[in-house]
């Protein structure tokens, strides 16, 4: 009994670890990105590794509240990737010269290029 959980204790650090490199990875990408797209996913996979971390030192310490403090950090990095994908199509529209609101659809259409067929 004794070598299963010592096994599962390095699986659950190993874990940790490989998360925390992966997490430097994305880091990189978020910096380098050579789109702004590239750079929020990098921000959102960021998130969900913190939170994978999170629910494994959950189990690895037997601390239930990081469990609650797991949810709240997902929602947060949710409501983050949403903001930020809001901005990102608020720029995107205003550089190719786009309303943005629902009664402009039909002029965005026109002011576009028919595309060659």
């Amino acid at each position: 009994m004794e070598t299963v959980e010592y096994a599962y204790r390095s699986l659950m650090l190993a874990a940790v670890v490989i998360l925390a490199v992966l997490i430097m990875f994305s880091i990189v990408r978020s910096v380098r990105g050579p789109r702004i797209a590239d750079r929020i996913i990098a921000v959102n996979m960021i998130g969900i590794m913190v939170i994978m971390i999170i629910a494994i030192l959950s189990v690895y310490l037997d601390e239930n509240y990081l469990v609650d403090i797991c949810l709240i950090y997902a929602m947060i990095s949710f409501l983050g990737v949403v903001v930020l994908c809001k901005i990102y199509t608020g720029v995107y529209l205003k550089d190719k010269h786009l309303q943005a609101n629902m009664e402009a659809i039909e002029a965005n259409l026109e002011s576009q290029e028919e595309p060659d067929r």
